[in-house]
């Protein structure tokens, strides 16, 4: 394919349909951490040119599910257990405070949709599909923070939304019913309106995936595979 985009979809619908695919495949790990990105493959694979490609490597960058080095090209986040650290740490934090406010402001229609994912996460769990599995998990934190009815919390949550489904996809070994039922009591509490309850739960729920997610980060993580770039992504985290 030439530098010009053929007549058709324009370069933001090809950018975006660059964008879904490739964030699906990470988000299925259908692409590991670590795993490079070869932008010539890639978009002969998408049918997009490098223009569109790229645009969609940067949203994914922005994600934190890509790494871009210069003059070394892109790669899927290694996603070291220090990442992992990193947002056990904020997830503790921000979605205990989440959970505390959804109870005190949640309305039925939104505590009907949260239903709905914990029926969602249920039926997947029967089916033992990961991918659903993680999904639906991931959707009911998201909704938590929704329910909170707090634009800055929400602001804050939003870029590590994608992070943390993906955490979900790559710790699929966890035991999903334990997971499951852990979300059921924090439903009861915010449908409760049982803010302090609601608030150490979330908590507990997050800290409690914490040690087994690091081992398993252990597994997946191939740090080694590219040392400068992940050199080079802590020295923009310092900047």
């Amino acid at each position: 394919m030439t530098a010009a985009e053929p007549a058709g979809p324009g370069r933001g619908s090809l950018r975006d349909r660059a964008y879904d695919a490739l964030r699906r495949r990470i988000l299925e790990a259908e692409l590991q951490p670590g795993e490079r990105l070869v932008e010539r493959d890639l978009a002969a694979e998408l049918d997009v040119s490098r223009i569109p490609l790229r645009e969609a490597l940067r949203r994914l960058e922005a994600d934190g599910l890509v790494l871009l080095v210069p003059h070394r090209g892109a790669l899927v986040s290694p996603f070291t257990p220090a990442d992992v650290r990193d947002l056990f740490d904020v997830r503790e934090s921000l979605e205990s405070l989440a959970a505390r406010l959804a109870a005190e402001r949640s309305d039925g229609e939104g505590l009907a949709r949260l239903e709905a994912r914990l029926h969602a996460a249920r039926a997947a769990t029967h089916d033992r599909d990961r991918a659903s599995i993680a999904a639906a998990n991931a959707g009911f934190h998201t909704d938590i923070v929704e329910l909170a009815a707090n634009p800055l919390l929400t602001s804050m949550m939003r870029p590590l939304a994608a992070r943390t489904h993906w955490l979900f996809r790559l710790t699929a070994q966890r035991d999903p019913a334990r997971q499951c039922a852990e979300h059921e009591g924090l439903y009861a509490a915010i449908a409760a309106g049982d803010a302090d309850r609601a608030a150490d739960l979330a908590l507990e729920h997050v800290a409690d995936g914490r040690a087994e997610s690091l081992a398993l980060a252990e597994r997946w993580s191939h740090p080694e595979i590219d040392p400068q770039a992940v050199a080079a992504r802590r020295r923009r985290r310092g900047s």
